[in-house]
């Protein structure tokens, strides 16, 4: 084929003349049209989308690891920054920031609603709309388990009440009937 030397280096430009193929894992490459085994890898500069999903992850991947201090304060100024810009990426990190804190009850409710924007904004990035339909329907079922959780414990709580009432009702009646007998038949002999 034919050569170009570049720098002292041998180009084969058969080989470049291709044509430029997005690998499924997000590369890409150039393909040689003449003979299609041969590829290139291709530096491909990420669009903005894919670099404010990186940034968005990152930050959801370290709020992980802060203690309750950090995430405070890392909740706090997110609310400030979302409260200035309300983009859809600082709303995903003011959820996710609320579902980690657990200060208060509505915590996860703060978080689903900032969820339901995101996945429900018209012009939105659709990554960013995945993400927050994804964190919606984790913690909408965190938020199910919860409130059954409390109906449960609520619910032995009444019964075990109900015991308790019974048994003072017991014993009041053996007060009344003169005596604490223990129970008929439970002679040891």
């Amino acid at each position: 084929g034919r050569r170009r030397f570049e720098g002292g280096v041998p180009v084969d430009l058969d080989r470049l003349v291709g044509r430029l193929v997005r690998r499924r894992d997000g590369q890409a490459e150039l393909r040689s049209l003449e003979h299609p085994q041969d590829t290139l890898p291709v530096a491909v500069e990420p669009s903005p989308e894919e670099r404010e999903l990186a940034a968005l992850l990152a930050d959801l991947q370290r709020y992980g690891t802060l203690g309750a201090d950090e995430l405070r304060r890392e909740s706090q100024a997110m609310t400030q920054a979302v409260a200035r810009t309300r983009s859809d990426a600082m709303r995903l990190r003011l959820a996710v920031l609320h579902t980690l804190s657990r200060q208060s009850p509505q915590d996860d409710q703060r978080a689903l609603q900032l969820l339901e924007a995101v996945a429900k904004a018209n012009p939105g990035t659709p990554a960013l709309k995945q993400l927050a339909a994804v964190l919606q329907v984790q913690v909408a079922e965190r938020v199910r388990a919860v409130r059954d959780e409390q109906a449960k414990s609520e619910a032995a709580l009444q019964k075990l009440e109900a015991l308790r009432a019974m048994e003072r009702s017991l014993l009041r009646d053996r007060a009344r009937s003169g005596g604490g007998g223990g129970g008929a038949g439970s002679g040891g002999n």
